[in-house]
């Protein structure tokens, strides 16, 4: 009976060890500058998933674009930004300190993957373009035009019109607008904009602000141009 009992035991610390091994198998080694975190909650408010996750013992809230994820899920990152005192209006929530996270993924990227994803104005990484015809705004400019007049243009008020192609609410207190009119220069077609203003994807919107070029905001959000700080209408 004794040695019964002792092989069983011996027999089921063995299947152990192998689950354990198995397990280490899985887990992905982590390029240098990743993350790896355990999702504890997770819920959807607008455009965003916003997640508490555990890392290394250690716990904190991330806001990322909405990813469909279970609890103990692993998700991975290596892109981030703090925000401390964040206030979500959707949720009515107070966060004492949240990671922006635009690079989440359940898998890791390739190392020659920009982890920036569609952030058209980092390493040449561009947005799918749309087929549009918008008219420019009365004394606007074309996007085309934009991008092409950008070094005399830069610091200067301009208008322009143009469907809202991607949006991300609420980060670094500003929106964040990509829009598109139909028109290209050199193969580049879309405008990022910022706004305390709100929008929608799939708005055509006019816009007025101030050209910027070579923007850094840290953490690796850098770009060639944009138009700060702009003032919002929507056509109707």
């Amino acid at each position: 009976m004794f040695l019964r009992n002792l092989l069983l035991v011996c027999s089921f610390s063995l299947l152990m060890f192998a689950g354990c091994k198995e397990e280490e198998k899985n887990i992905q080694p982590l390029p240098e500058g990743y993350h790896a975190a355990k999702v504890l909650e997770h819920m959807n408010a607008s455009n965003y998933t916003y997640l508490r996750v555990e890392e290394n013992d250690k716990e904190y809230w991330m806001a990322v674009p909405q990813i469909a994820v279970e609890v103990d899920e692993i998700v991975y990152y290596s892109k981030s930004m703090e925000m401390k005192n964040f206030h979500s209006e959707t949720l009515k929530k107070d966060f004492p300190s949240i990671l922006f996270v635009q690079d989440i993924s359940k898998t890791i990227a390739p190392a020659n993957q920009n982890p920036m994803g569609d952030n058209p104005h980092v390493k040449g990484i561009t947005l799918e373009k749309e087929e549009l015809s918008i008219q420019p705004a009365a004394n606007g400019k074309t996007i085309a035009q934009i991008l092409a007049q950008k070094e005399s243009l830069n610091g200067k008020s301009v208008t322009v019109k143009g469907k809202v192609t991607k949006y991300n609410e609420g980060i670094l207190d500003r929106n964040w607008i990509h829009i598109q009119d139909g028109t290209n220069t050199n193969g580049e077609f879309d405008l990022l904009v910022t706004s305390k203003d709100v929008t929608q994807v799939g708005a055509v919107i006019t816009v007025k602000g101030k050209v910027v070029l070579d923007k850094d905001f840290g953490a690796g959000y850098s770009y060639k141009i944009l138009v700060e700080d702009a003032a919002i209408s929507t056509d109707k």
